[in-house]
């Protein structure tokens, strides 16, 4: 706060029509502004002030540092659009606090998209590819389904267009919106596989209207995927009984998962597939799967899955606490134990057993902590000469368990 009790830092939502758009609240902001912080853009829109003018530097943490300098003297950062949409606003409110920081939006990119277009902003899904892979978008192509995209620079609708075509989404129709809301605001239709776009304004959103080819192959966020939906060389928990892994790891908006042997990370997959800011680290010891792991997380539009190559239980140390562990690639050695004494209270652990050594493990864990035991046996009906008949899988164990609220484990106790 500043020495008059009020907001000390104001974010200021600026468009390509500049200083013309902005409120008059906006406008005494920057009028009694003493420093104000911005990329080359937004400050060359300002002309002369009086207040000292800092352009963005890279780290981005470095800034932050900068603007803490000023703190409880008259701040403003200029931001694209909407800060708290993929902006700067949820940054420097983390940083600096909701008491410190007053937010004065513009129109979004998402916003004048929609308008333009005449789509419902509430049926797209609005995303970003700014910084991010492109290929975490996989998640949301789904048949019919419409996105705005913001890119990072003008290469970022090519990627796009590259993207959905190698998926057999090329028959989807592109959009792309540059600059939107000033004067060099332009509108060029096209679709993914026909995409020749060369002079593309870096300032663009990509608008998808998706349809599917007969390549394509439609991958729901529900869990249960097919086998073949995942590279593996034979360890990985098979569908259904991942089904029921990330059913009983219940994710949560904002909750993390330690998949641990992690083989071809499908569990670990499959959980950030279930929903938002959710985040896992995939723990496994041979380099080869690593590599499997982090092919299936581009495939499948999870590339912010950390991939650990290490082995438990050493490799735990040192994690940052999760909400929920799977435990697929063995119970020995203490690594239940450390799991254990990582998971969060209230966290889910769910572990597999397909051994007559391991399964033993599981029952006394179960007899010592509770939870739900099952041992599931599934069929799958295969030819047999002209015939058909069901075919066994090998029986898998399941057990998970909630850790208490309060509960704490002591050295050695639990199974070795």
């Amino acid at each position: 706060m500043t020495r008059d009790g009020e907001p000390w830092l104001t974010i200021v939502g600026i468009g390509e029509d500049g200083l013309s758009a902005l409120s008059d609240e906006a406008h005494m902001a920057l009028a009694g502004a003493e420093a104000i912080f911005g990329g080359e853009r937004h400050l060359s829109m300002l002309g002369s002030s009086h207040a000292e003018q800092f352009v963005w530097t890279t780290p981005f943490s470095d800034n932050l540092d900068a603007i803490e300098d000023w703190e409880d003297r008259r701040v403003v950062v200029l931001a694209s659009g909407d800060p708290m949409w993929f902006g700067v606003g949820a940054i420097l409110v983390k940083r600096f606090g909701t008491e410190a920081v007053t937010i004065l939006p513009g129109l979004s990119a998402f916003q004048l998209a929609a308008a333009r277009l005449g789509w419902a902003l509430a049926d797209v899904a609005c995303l970003t590819a700014h910084g991010r892979p492109v290929e975490a978008l996989m998640r949301s192509v789904l048949p019919g389904a419409r996105l705005l995209v913001l890119t990072g620079g003008e290469e970022g609708p090519r990627d796009i267009a590259r993207l959905l075509t190698s998926r057999g989404y090329g028959q989807s129709r592109l959009v792309i919106c540059e600059a939107m809301g000033g004067y060099r605001e332009r509108l060029r239709t096209t679709s993914a596989g026909a995409y020749d776009f060369d002079d593309v304004d870096p300032l663009n959103v990509v608008a998808v209207e998706c349809k599917a080819g007969l390549a394509a192959e439609p991958r729901p966020c529900v869990a249960g995927l097919p086998d073949d939906a995942f590279v593996h060389d034979g360890k990985m928990t098979k569908r259904v009984l991942r089904a029921l892994a990330i059913s009983a790891l219940a994710p949560l908006p904002g909750q993390r998962l330690w998949d641990v042997g992690a083989g071809s990370g499908s569990i670990a997959i499959e959980w950030l597939r279930a929903g938002t800011r959710l985040s896992a680290i995939a723990i496994e010891p041979r380099p080869e799967r690593c590599a499997m792991i982090a092919e299936n997380a581009l495939t499948l539009g999870t590339p912010e899955l950390l991939i650990l190559e290490g082995e438990a239980p050493e490799a735990l140390a040192d994690l940052p606490s999760p909400d929920a562990i799977f435990i697929g690639g063995g119970l020995t050695d203490g690594v239940f134990q450390a799991c254990w004494a990582a998971l969060r209270p209230g966290g889910r652990l769910a572990a597999h057993a397909v051994t007559l050594e391991s399964e033993a493990i599981l029952i006394e864990l179960h007899a010592r902590f509770g939870g739900e035991l099952m041992r599931i046996a599934v069929e799958t009906a295969a030819p047999v000469g002209p015939y058909h008949a069901f075919k066994p899988s090998m029986t898998v164990v399941h057990w998970h368990v909630e850790r208490p609220l309060g509960a704490s484990l002591r050295r050695g106790e639990g199974p070795a």
